[in-house]
């Protein structure tokens, strides 16, 4: 294939839309240097090709994932687009070219910077949203709860399932301040939805007791003497503060 260093590839932003940017790269014989997502600023002489989303063309390089490379690398790949890694899609573009050619152990190479970027990038997505699932506070808000976080990683759809399974009979929605989106679950179905900008209504006297006694219990449980900022910065990083029901200021 030819290596243009001047090609750039601009798509839509979603995930089949970079599944049919690796699909134009095989089918023309081009390696693009740049793949450009929405909202990205383009320099003033720069000139991108469209790739047009298309589900077949998605399907098939995503079926082929598995058949060629690994169903871990399948994963991988599904995982990787929802971290917050610079470059993301040329990253996850790389190492599909790697896998495509090595096949499986593409897995084991990590002395190669791509792949090794890939699955540091994926395991702090998931590192991060095994943290939420227990730094998410609710407040209720009429008959729904509502929590608000801050990521880095778009968390969501990790949190899903957690979530709606613990809540199962309940209405709730989780909104991403990061990535304007929110999970909503209401009559046992959960679904993803853009949210430009949230404001919430005054909370009633009954949210604001409970968020009381919340703060009430975490002062009593802790003990004084074992009292150790460091340890407790490690476990519950400071950038997770902001939303934490007990440390929000009254």
């Amino acid at each position: 294939m030819p290596d243009r260093t001047d090609l750039i590839y601009a798509y839509d932003g979603s995930f089949e839309g970079l599944l049919c940017c690796v699909f134009e790269s095989y089918a023309q014989k081009e390696i693009p240097s740049v793949i450009r997502p929405p909202g990205v600023q383009q320099s003033l002489f720069d000139t991108a090709k469209w790739i047009e989303s298309d589900e077949h063309k998605a399907h098939r390089v995503f079926n082929s994932i598995p058949a060629r490379i690994s169903s871990q690398a399948q994963e991988l790949v599904k995982l990787g687009f929802l971290t917050c890694v610079l470059h993301k899609e040329l990253l996850i573009y790389q190492f599909l070219r790697l896998g495509f050619k090595y096949g499986s152990q593409v897995m084991t190479m990590l002395t190669d910077d791509r792949v090794c970027a890939l699955q540091k990038a994926v395991h702090h997505l998931t590192s991060e949203s095994h943290k939420f699932k227990g730094f998410v506070r609710f407040s209720v808000y009429g008959e729904a709860l509502v929590a608000v976080i801050e990521p880095k990683n778009f968390v969501l759809p990790l949190l899903s399932p957690h979530f709606c399974d613990r809540f199962r009979n309940e209405a709730f929605m989780i909104y991403d301040k990061t990535h304007s989106m929110a999970l909503v679950y209401r009559s046992q179905k959960a679904e993803l939805i853009s949210v430009d900008e949230l404001t919430l209504p005054e909370v009633d006297a009954t949210e604001v007791e409970y968020r009381r006694l919340w703060k009430q219990f975490y002062t009593t449980v802790a003990i004084e003497g074992r009292n150790n900022p460091r340890c407790r910065m490690t476990l519950m990083p400071k950038r997770y503060w902001g939303q934490m029901t007990e440390l929000m200021h009254d």
